[in-house]
């Protein structure tokens, strides 16, 4: 785990300290040992295939769409070509199961 990961998720006010927190956690469990670190000021992890950035009213867990198909994409929130979101306003939001499935598409579709 990054220190500066840490530092970035301390420093988040309540709740998205810990949905940012809970997803992170996810992220590990899903990939042990992946690399992670705070580029573009937001915790990045397997060289920028995913991001959690904390706004507002809400965390996004952002996702690299490299690879994927047009029907793959729509699993996704957003409007960007190269990145996607899943937005989470809460932690009864979060979605374990559909957010490990989401982080193995990108990972498989990144190789």
């Amino acid at each position: 785990m990054n220190k500066q990961v840490d530092e970035y998720i301390i420093k988040q006010k309540s709740p998205q300290k810990e949905i940012c927190h809970q997803l992170r956690e996810i992220i590990l469990r899903v990939f042990p040992g992946i690399e992670e670190e705070v580029k573009w000021g937001v915790p990045t992890y397997a060289k920028g295939k995913f991001y959690l950035v904390a706004l507002k009213d809400h965390v996004n867990l952002g996702f690299s769409m490299e690879g994927l198909s047009e029907d793959e994409k729509k699993r996704f929130d957003g409007s960007g070509k190269t990145m996607k979101t899943v937005k989470v306003c809460s932690i009864q939001e979060i979605n374990e199961v559909k957010i490990a499935e989401l982080l193995r598409l990108v990972e498989e579709r990144k190789k």
